[in-house]
């Protein structure tokens, strides 16, 4: 497997983040990082399905997988930043723990470039797949892809739905799939990095274990670092017992019965 298309991903993310957080530093806001992020996903994906040495069949359902499911996010992302005046509460929170520091914002957003490229690597090892036909596993990959970037969707559109309407403010979302999880839209897009890993079986153990990257990194992100604990921290803050007692009934990640 060719790694130089990493290479390539890791400065043009840089240089992305680079200018992310100049207009950070003029606006006042971070909230465009995650939009940035998941853009430089969104061309990672049929970037390194060009560059790689795998056969056409892989390479063409990495590109439009890992693209499709960028694009939808970065513009979901997108709509939310750029249409609130105000800048994320988990970046206020951040903006006031580290005192305004630009220093330490810059290493937020650089950190976000190895992400990428972190990420990247399912998307290299899947489109170096050499077996050209179609097989259970590829099926499975598009039936995986479809229910996740479905689930994540449609978690997304009734977070949305719920926030739009403003007897709602103050009030935790328990409306479908929130009822089940606290953060459905985590939940599939952990499932989301399965289908690359679907995408590898049959090219050796190495590109599968690569693929394997995906998934685990990003639950491990979610549910330890970026995702879940920020987020909360700031449910806490906005939304108080409410969310609390959230908490006490609903799965953190894993859809699950809620508990009465």
């Amino acid at each position: 497997m060719n790694a130089w298309p990493l290479l390539h991903v890791g400065v043009f993310a840089s240089v992305v983040m680079v200018v992310g957080w100049l207009w950070q530093r003029r606006s006042g806001n971070a909230g465009p990082v995650d939009v940035l992020w998941a853009g430089c996903l969104a061309l990672a994906a049929p970037y390194c399905a060009w560059m790689a040495d795998g056969a056409l069949l892989p390479r063409v359902l990495v590109a439009v997988l890992g693209g499709v499911w960028g694009a939808r996010l970065a513009l979901h992302l997108g709509v939310r930043v750029f249409g609130d005046p105000h800048e994320d509460g988990r970046y206020r929170a951040l903006r006031e723990h580290w005192n305004g520091s630009q220093r330490k914002f810059l290493g937020f957003f650089l950190a976000q470039a190895v992400v990428v490229v972190l990420f990247a690597v399912p998307f290299l090892a899947a489109a170096s797949n050499p077996h050209a036909e179609w097989s259970v596993w590829t099926g499975i990959a598009i039936v995986v892809w479809l229910i996740a970037v479905g689930g994540e969707a449609l978690a997304d559109r009734q977070l949305s739905a719920h926030k739009a309407n403003p007897s709602n403010r103050g009030k935790t979302c328990r409306a479908g799939l929130w009822r089940y999880s606290r953060h459905p839209n985590y939940f599939f897009e952990f499932v989301h990095w399965f289908a690359y890993l679907a995408l590898a079986v049959g090219a050796g153990p190495w590109p599968v274990a690569l693929c394997a990257l995906g998934p685990v990194v990003m639950f491990v992100f979610l549910y330890r670092f970026t995702g879940i604990p920020y987020t909360e921290q700031q449910a806490l803050r906005s939304r108080g017992e409410d969310y609390a007692q959230y908490q006490r009934s609903t799965s953190a990640f894993f859809p699950l019965p809620p508990s009465s």
